[in-house]
């Protein structure tokens, strides 16, 4: 571990992420709920979408940016669908909520589809795709970001932005197998990380106006993040944001509100969740032992040069939640610092 970074325990993320949240006025179980989501992220792995998010998000809610006490609630529903108003809550809350009412439809009608709108960032998108684990379904789930940092294939008007997806599927003896995934290169979570830790960013994220590699994530703003699989990324972040946004009554394209710069508009964030019951499809053990025998396969297969192994979607995040879950979360300086300014402005305790 560098010595620019110190390890917190996963009790010690959640206690001081609810301090910050109940000071600023959630709500106690409100507080409880999104903390163990934001902790989770890092325990994870998923470091530019956990407590590295916590500056912002008390931002808008001091801001009036997020309705700190709000009535998240079904605005149209069918046997094996609804739609939420998220009345401008927590990203967290409101895609918490959606996922478990798909999981409770999808135990009656074998799927269900839960799309939600005027809700808030909720941090990364794998969160909500493995609720549905717990209960041996499948789960998918796709957001607009909640900023514009990518233009249509051949344009240049900012109209896009990484509009994530993210699919858990479970096994029997193996973790699961988790896709989460944005449609660009990078997700601009990860350029703002590289800017707290004033770090360039690689070659191939993102593009300047004139085509060229920028990697000063200082300048981010000058840009534009490349899509993956150019007109194929493209093409995904157009149909994931008509499905998570459009269709939901929520923001897509110039109506999104670039949450990094402005803490007090309302964002409507769209998302959607899909439970997939397993059971409603084949035996549930059997289909569990098969998905070992995938990871067996893909794990089986012989190596290009230059790579020690392959490796499975989310296999990373379930190794390090191991290693966190024995040694700590690990806190960079610089985010350190962030974190500490937070805590003398609202007078709580330090994380550490």
């Amino acid at each position: 571990m560098s010595d620019k970074f110190k390890n917190v325990t996963e009790a010690q993320l959640k206690d001081y992420i609810k301090t910050i949240f109940l000071e600023v006025g959630l709500p106690e179980n409100d507080a409880s709920i999104v903390s163990n989501l934001m902790a989770e992220a890092d325990m994870l792995g998923v470091d530019t979408h956990g407590v590295f998010r916590l500056p912002q998000y008390v931002k808008r809610l001091i801001a009036g940016g997020i309705n700190k006490s709000p009535n998240i609630s079904i605005v149209s529903e069918k046997s094996s669908m609804a739609l939420l108003n998220g009345d401008n809550a927590m990203g967290h809350l409101v895609m918490e909520k959606a996922a478990n009412i798909a999981v409770a439809k999808a135990k009656d009608h074998g799927v269900a589809w839960v799309g939600a709108n005027s809700s808030n960032h909720a941090g990364p998108a794998s969160l909500y795709a493995r609720i549905p684990l717990k209960e041996d379904m499948i789960g998918i789930y796709v957001a607009v970001g909640s900023s514009n940092h990518v233009p249509p294939w051949g344009g240049t008007d900012l109209l896009l932005s990484t509009n994530p997806i993210a699919i858990s599927i479970p096994s029997m003896k193996r973790p699961p197998i988790v896709l989460d995934m944005a449609t660009t290169v990078a997700a601009y979570g990860k350029v703002k990380e590289k800017l707290q830790r004033k770090e360039e960013m690689p070659v191939g994220w993102m593009i300047d106006k004139d085509g060229k590699p920028l990697t000063d994530p200082s300048k981010s703003s000058e840009g534009f993040l490349l899509p993956i699989g150019e007109a194929k990324g493209y093409g995904l972040a157009l149909m994931f944001g008509i499905l998570a946004g459009t269709l939901n009554g929520a923001a897509f394209g110039k109506a999104v509100v670039d949450f990094n710069a402005d803490a007090k508009s309302f964002t409507n964030t769209g998302h959607f969740i899909i439970a997939v019951d397993i059971a409603a499809f084949t035996d549930v053990d059997q289909f569990k032992r098969n998905i070992d025998d995938v990871w067996a396969q893909m794990k089986g297969s012989n190596v290009l040069p230059g790579f020690d192994e392959v490796r499975l979607p989310g296999e990373r995040s379930n190794n390090l939640f191991n290693e966190r879950k024995k040694n700590g979360i690990p806190i960079h300086d610089n985010l350190k610092q962030a974190l500490d300014q937070l805590s003398e402005q609202l007078n709580t305790k330090k994380i550490y």
